[in-house]
């Protein structure tokens, strides 16, 4: 490829699959603009619309992909809120194939170690057709990155979608600072070595090609190093304290980052006071019942979150501690998520059936032990975030997970939060946490009644700690600080 220089203007990139726009295609033809939310946009905005940043994304549905071809090189500003953004039309078959085939079916599970082993991974004729899809599909970032790009410029790739990319920008675009940054944990040398080897070694190579290489915890950075000193003989330069800070390989070093992400305080504390928050408090108590006590969790039904075993913990509560029957309520939202894979679906189903067998097996005429809530409702979580008394956050694995930190800044009355030490925040919020092995139902069990039987003072000093905790780098620090370092590495 040749890149057009006419186009290199942008000091700063931004590279995610997923904009901070979508679109919705009417019967009519019609586009109808959905502004986007997340970490990724605040951090964008807190560096300004002067530094010129251009965000590149790709077009996840027939509406973004109709808005891209209209567009042309750059979407509408009124669209965006003025961010200059760049929608790549990649064709439908090849994104299906590199973001459900190999992103979320291949590297996910890697991470997240998911694998059912003595069934899967099976690496076929059809997952080289993939990878070869998802091959396509970092290239088109790659070049749509490198026309954007002024000479000289910091360019910020995100997550596993994009793991190619670096590698793929450093020879279009040697000039350039890239920094590549993992949003999921990583998984450590053994599990990781389930890949193919030359796909094992293609997907750290393209990470490498970056100046920096970005991570939520020093856990996940140190399980990175480990797998490129273990599946490439690449050298890892360590710290003092012994973490890995540094990754040599073939005359190249890529120095690794960890920021871990912590929750927009302000945002959290003004918009869950609103009135449509307050409704919803005040519906769900009314579910809850008078003078229940609450243990709520919130999350999509995503296969890594554990929700099926959050259930049976909390059956095991009822079953070994009958003083909670009829004195509390499991609130649990689970949203649905991949829904066009089937594995998601089939989870979604036993979510629900694991709920249904509680109340079926405990449920009294005015007592139902879990309310399920399987459509999302952002107003409807925030108002579960303040009534809860217990907040169970349970992941397999989990790079850091927000819902952890997002409870204490708007809990009420104080909230004992039970946490996995899997997730990435208890590395943050441990010492004011029960942390739980994910797969420990009983352990779990056991926690839930600590939790519940918590001194209410204990509960609220640990909740100001861990609000505090929660919000020690917000979204907008986070990203301008990874850009901070990206320039000066």
């Amino acid at each position: 490829m040749v890149v057009d220089e006419i186009h290199r203007s942008a000091p700063i990139v931004l590279a995610s699959n997923r904009g901070p726009v979508s679109y919705r295609l009417g019967e009519d033809g019609s586009l109808t603009a959905g502004r986007g939310g997340g970490g990724l946009v605040s951090g964008l905005s807190a560096i300004g619309p002067e530094a010129g940043a251009v965000w590149v994304c790709a077009a996840l549905g027939e509406g973004d992909r109709v808005a891209a071809r209209r567009a042309g090189r750059r979407l509408d500003a009124a669209d965006t809120g003025g961010q200059p953004v760049r929608m790549l039309d990649v064709p439908a078959e090849t994104f299906a194939a590199a973001y459900n085939g190999i992103a979320n079916s291949v590297l996910w599970f890697a991470h997240h170690m998911l694998w059912q082993t003595p069934l899967e991974p099976s690496f076929d004729a059809e997952f080289r057709a993939q990878w070869a899809a998802y091959e396509a599909y970092n290239a088109a970032f790659a070049e749509a990155v490198a026309e954007e790009a002024a000479e000289g410029g910091c360019v910020l790739v995100q997550d596993y979608h994009l793991t190619l990319v670096p590698g793929m920008l450093r020879v279009l675009r040697p000039d350039l600072r890239i920094g590549h940054f993992s949003h999921t944990p990583w998984a450590p040398p053994d599990y990781y070595r389930l890949l193919p080897d030359d796909i094992a070694e293609q997907v750290l190579r393209g990470v490498l090609g970056g100046d920096r290489a970005g991570f939520l915890t020093h856990r996940w950075a140190d399980a990175f190093a480990a797998c490129c000193a273990a599946t490439l003989g690449a050298e890892v330069v360590r710290a003092a304290d012994g973490s890995a800070e540094a990754v040599r390989f073939e005359g190249r070093t890529t120095r690794l980052g960890v920021h871990g992400l912590g929750a927009d305080a302000d945002f959290l504390r003004e918009r869950s006071r609103r009135a449509d928050v307050d409704a919803w408090r005040a519906r769900l108590r009314e579910q809850v019942g008078p003078g229940r006590r609450t243990i709520v969790r919130v999350d999509r039904t995503e296969l890594s979150k554990n929700i099926v075993r959050g259930l049976r913990a909390f059956r095991r509560l009822l079953e070994e501690r009958p003083q909670w029957r009829g004195r509390v309520v499991h609130v649990a939202f689970a949203y649905p998520s991949r829904q066009d894979l089937a594995v998601y679906r089939d989870y979604m189903a036993e979510v629900g059936r694991t709920a249904q067998e509680i109340n079926a097996a405990f449920g009294t005429e005015d007592w139902q032990p879990v309310a399920l809530h399987l459509d999302d409702d952002f107003p409807r979580s925030l108002a579960a975030y303040r009534l809860a008394d217990v907040a169970l956050v349970n992941p397999i694995r989990d790079g850091m997970n927000l819902v952890a930190k997002e409870v204490p800044v708007v809990s009420d009355d104080g909230c004992a939060l039970v946490l996995s030490r899997e997730a990435g925040a208890a590395a943050e919020l441990g010492e004011d946490a029960l942390l739980v092995n994910p797969y420990d139902v009983e352990a779990t069990a056991r926690a839930l009644h600590e939790a519940l039987s918590m001194d209410p003072a204990e509960r609220e000093r640990r909740t100001k700690r861990l609000a505090a905790a929660a919000t020690a780098l917000p979204p907008a620090r986070w990203f301008v600080d990874q850009l901070a370092a990206l320039q000066e590495s």
